[in-house]
């Protein structure tokens, strides 16, 4: 007999640990299952072993809003970030509903049962099949086993090693080496210093610059609330604070750009010095916030650049040769090893096959219903955070969405729901953000109309307000039973 389950959650990485505590905490009579498609719980925070792999925002953000952050630092590293999502599953009883080695590779509709039918597979290639109504999608945004890695000519000539972040070896040992770091996003800012500790010399090698900002890794103030208050008023204190400051930031920058960058520029020069050219390696040619701010804790790769165990170098790739890359201006920066920092393969829904009563689906052709639901795409929530704030900020706010939807529904004994669009809506892409792990895939991603509720706005307050409200109060938001089998007969 086939396995049936009322809430199917995709993904145990930060998102699904999080979906799961939420449905565990506020749909207790519902059944759920999480299928993760790895042999370990923790997503990004497991997968990534790269030197100083960390989280690019505040822990008091980007931790869950129901199990404070405890540690003293605001940044913190991947490990501590993977033993608080594994103390979290352990806290709120969910470990025993993972199975692992399961990765989804199907999900079917079927509107005369109003549930879906789900295939996963394992490692091995054996599949299985199961049941569920109601689905949370959170296998996260990018595909795990194959990171961006653009063709270089002349690869297959270096003498030494090239190695991708996403796929760092277990124990590599780079002390005396000369490395390259090619990229200059989230990854590359944060391997640089680290690597700098024992490399014989690091480069950072951009096409063209980044926004970079540093920040202490500890915050003071989240940490004198904690001497003074309850723990749990302290972390909700410390996380409104840092919303609003972020939110501050972020709506300064798309007011006042110039005066936002030129800021970033000053910070910059105070730390290089007047002689270092930041008008060429450190002034980007977008505004702050048209694409991630990067965060350094505590100046750490302007630190490792004053020391001289790392620069960086702003040209393009000619090709890749024996002793290292020969770059469009004709130098040559020799290395023993390349890291390809050069970013993420963004997906949908885990790359499974969607169908509905029989015909595939393709959610490039749908709108998004407020960035979490896709047009005639019944009974499926998927979670994707912010990209001007921390993920799990958003991830929580659709968490606590789909248990209000789904109370709704069996409160009122009903099958489905279903996002539909109007016929005159106008496509816009689903996420106004130019970075290059968005801008390669926009195509295959779904559409946000031209106004609520069809809209990302990627903006907190906003989803707060509205993604809180009573499920039957949503615009665009289609409810219906089944046809039950005696009325057909």
């Amino acid at each position: 007999m086939t396995e049936h389950f009322d809430t199917l959650i995709i993904g145990a990485g930060l998102s699904g640990i999080g979906a799961a505590c939420h449905h565990q905490r506020d749909c207790p009579n519902r059944t759920y299952i999480i299928l993760e498609a790895r042999t370990r719980m923790g997503g990004t925070w497991d997968l990534f072993r790269y030197p100083g792999i960390r989280s690019d925002s505040d822990m008091h953000t980007l931790g869950y809003d129901f199990k404070p952050w405890t540690d003293a630092k605001a940044i913190a590293d991947g490990p501590a970030i993977l033993s608080y999502i594994q103390e979290t599953a352990a806290e709120f009883g969910v470990e025993d509903h993972i199975r692992y080695d399961a990765r989804v590779v199907a999900m079917e509709w079927n509107s005369d049962a109003a549930h879906w039918h789900v295939t996963y597979q394992s490692e091995s290639g054996a599949t299985s099949q199961m049941t569920a109504n109601f689905i949370i999608s959170a296998p996260g945004y990018y595909r795990y086993d194959e990171g961006h890695n653009p063709h270089f000519e002349g690869r297959e000539d270096f003498t030494g090693d090239i190695i991708h972040p996403q796929h760092w070896p277990e124990d590599y040992e780079y002390s005396g080496k000369k490395i390259v770091v090619i990229g200059s996003g989230a990854t590359a800012v944060t391997l640089v210093p680290s690597l700098a500790k024992t490399a014989a010399h690091v480069t950072m090698l951009q096409r063209s610059p980044t926004w970079i900002a540093s920040q202490p890794d500890t915050d003071w103030v989240a940490n004198l609330f904690r001497k003074i208050m309850p723990e749990k008023t302290a972390y909700k204190v410390s996380r409104a604070k840092n919303i609003a400051y972020t939110r501050f930031i972020y709506k300064t920058a798309q007011k006042k750009p110039k005066k936002v960058g030129d800021h970033l520029l000053k910070l910059i020069r105070k730390e290089l010095g007047p002689d270092f050219d930041v008008e060429k390696h450190f002034t980007p040619n977008y505004n702050p916030w048209d694409q991630r701010l990067c965060l350094v804790p505590n100046a750490d790769l302007f630190k490792a650049m004053k020391a001289g165990k790392a620069d960086v170098v702003t040209d393009h790739i000619e090709r890749i040769v024996p002793e290292g890359i020969k770059l469009k201006s004709g130098e040559i920066l020799e290395a023993d090893l390349i890291v390809t920092a050069t970013g993420l393969q963004v997906v949908v829904a885990g790359q499974a096959k969607l169908s509905i009563d029989g015909g595939e689906k393709n959610l490039g052709e749908t709108f998004a219903y407020r960035g979490l639901m896709f047009s005639d795409v019944p009974n499926l929530v998927s979670i994707f955070g912010y990209t001007n704030a921390s993920w799990t900020l958003r991830a929580d706010l659709i968490s606590r969405f789909s248990c209000r939807l789904m109370n709704h529904m069996d409160a009122q004994n009903l099958d489905y729901v279903v996002p539909k669009a109007p016929a005159d809506l106008k496509a816009n892409p689903f996420i106004d953000f130019e970075a290059g792990y968005i801008t390669r895939v926009v195509e295959e991603l779904p559409k946000q109309g031209d106004r609520d509720p069809w809209r990302n706005r990627q903006d907190y307050r906003f989803d707060k307000s509205v993604l809180l409200r009573d499920a039957e109060s949503h615009e665009g938001l289609e409810f219906g039973r089944k046809l039950k089998q005696d009325a057909a007969a």
